[in-house]
C-alpha cells in the first residue's frame, strides 16, 4: 500500500510541476506517467541495490531515455518530458532538512543533509549525461 501511495504522488507531483511548466492538454499524462515510472524504478532498485546514489543515477537515466522515445512517437522536444519525470527524483526533503539544522547552527547535521542533498543531484545529473552523451555519440556516427 505504501508503494501504491508513493507512486500516486509522484503521478500527482510530476502531474503538478507538468501544469506549472506550461504543458499542453495532450502531454500532460505522459509527462506525469513518466515521473510514476522513474520513482516505480528507484523504489524497485532501492530494494536490490544497497546505493542510493546507483539507484538514482539508473532511475534519472531512465527518464531521459523515457523522454527521448516520448519526444520522437509526439513529435516535441524531449524537454518537455524529461523535467516533469526527474521531479520526484529532486532531493527536496534533504535539503530542507539541511536548511534548518545550518538556521540551527546544528552544523554536523546540516553537512549530513548536505551531502545526501549533493549526492543525489549530482546522481541525476550524472544518469542524464550519461544518456545525453551515448545518444550524441551514436548519432554522430
Amino acid at each position: 500500500m505504501r508503494i501504491l501511495i508513493q507512486l500516486l504522488s509522484a503521478f500527482a507531483g510530476s502531474f503538478g510541476f507538468a501544469l506549472l511548466f506550461g504543458l499542453r492538454r495532450r502531454y500532460l499524462l505522459p509527462a506525469a506517467l513518466g515521473g510514476m515510472l522513474t520513482w516505480g524504478l528507484y523504489l524497485l532498485l532501492e530494494a536490490l541495490l544497497a546505493s542510493g546514489f546507483l539507484c538514482c543515477l539508473a532511475a534519472s537515466a531512465f527518464a531521459v531515455v523515457y523522454a527521448e522515445v516520448l519526444a520522437r512517437l509526439m513529435r516535441t522536444p524531449a524537454t518537455l518530458f524529461v523535467i516533469p519525470a526527474v521531479i520526484p527524483l529532486v532531493p527536496g526533503s534533504s535539503l530542507y532538512y539541511a536548511m534548518s539544522c545550518a538556521v540551527q547552527r546544528d552544523f554536523i547535521g546540516a553537512r549530513e543533509y548536505g551531502a545526501q542533498t549533493l549526492e543525489f543531484a549530482l546522481a541525476i545529473a550524472a544518469g542524464m549525461s550519461f544518456v545525453l552523451a551515448v545518444r550524441e555519440l551514436r548519432t554522430r556516427k
